[in-house]
């Protein structure tokens, strides 16, 4: 590889960290990620109902005058605004995680890989957040909107509120994994599995697959689609002129 140190290993006389000191190592990381996980989760739960109501307004703002949620279990009051605060707390805590991920392998990459892993870590991290986002305050009013207009006449809407906690959870990380797009391209130009040109060639069957993925998604109506499709494609753009940046970064290195 090109202008890159070896990888700075601390542990016995020959610079390498024995199995067993890997393995420790790891579990100091994952209990600090842990610990983080744990200190948000109880700072998170004393709101939990609120959470959830907040979760919960996309649904409610387009339900009929005098329809509710309603519970079917007899825990579920207590455990589904308990399961959302757990999983919001991973989420707060994601840069936390990824950070403790990162300082664990870090030592045994070359230089190069260091300058482009980090950067990927937190952009993935940002883009998973916009994409939550972009489902919560876009996507989701549009989408109860469409369901409760296509609703039979006659038929009373009282949405389970455990129910609903795993949809939009489902939605969540769909919209945050097709947010991602910008750095699968680069990953697959940096692996070397594709170039920049190649998937500048494949951009109709992109597009189209973006479509076809919104179709997937989302409500069977086009603006819902095209709401998924058109981010997608953009994100794909960018990824392309990023991953043009990291081959022509790489190669002057190599030069």
């Amino acid at each position: 590889m090109s202008d890159t140190s070896e990888p700075n290993n601390e542990g016995d006389a020959t610079g390498q960290m024995t199995f067993v000191e890997h393995l420790v190592e790891l579990r100091d990381r994952l209990l600090r990620a842990l610990v983080v996980v744990v200190v948000v989760l109880l700072c998170l739960f004393p709101f939990a109902n609120d959470l959830y109501a907040i979760l919960a307004e996309p649904l409610l703002a387009h339900m009929p005058e005098g329809a509710s949620m309603i519970a079917t279990e007899v825990a579920a009051p207590f455990l589904t605004p308990f399961k959302l605060s757990l999983v919001l707390s991973i989420f707060v805590a994601m840069p936390v995680i990824l950070y403790q991920l990162w300082a664990y392998v870090a030592p045994g990459l070359y230089r190069n890989e260091k300058k482009l892993i980090f950067p990927l870590m937190v952009s993935s991290t940002l883009l998973f957040y916009a994409g939550m986002a972009f489902a919560y305050f876009i996507v989701f009013p549009l989408m109860f909107a469409f369901f409760q207009a296509v609703a039979p006449e006659g038929v009373a809407i009282a949405t389970d509120i455990s129910r609903y906690l795993d949809f939009v959870l489902k939605i969540f990380f769909a919209f945050g994994l097709a947010f991602e797009v910008p750095i699968a391209t680069i990953l697959l130009v940096w692996t070397g599995f594709t170039t920049p040109q190649a998937m500048v060639a494949k951009r109709p069957y992109v597009i189209v697959g973006a479509f076809v993925l919104g179709m997937l998604l989302t409500p069977p109506d086009l603006i819902s689609q095209t709401l998924l499709a058109l981010p997608m494609w953009v994100l794909f753009e960018l990824g392309v002129i990023f991953s043009r940046m990291y081959v022509r970064n790489s190669d002057e290195v190599t030069t």
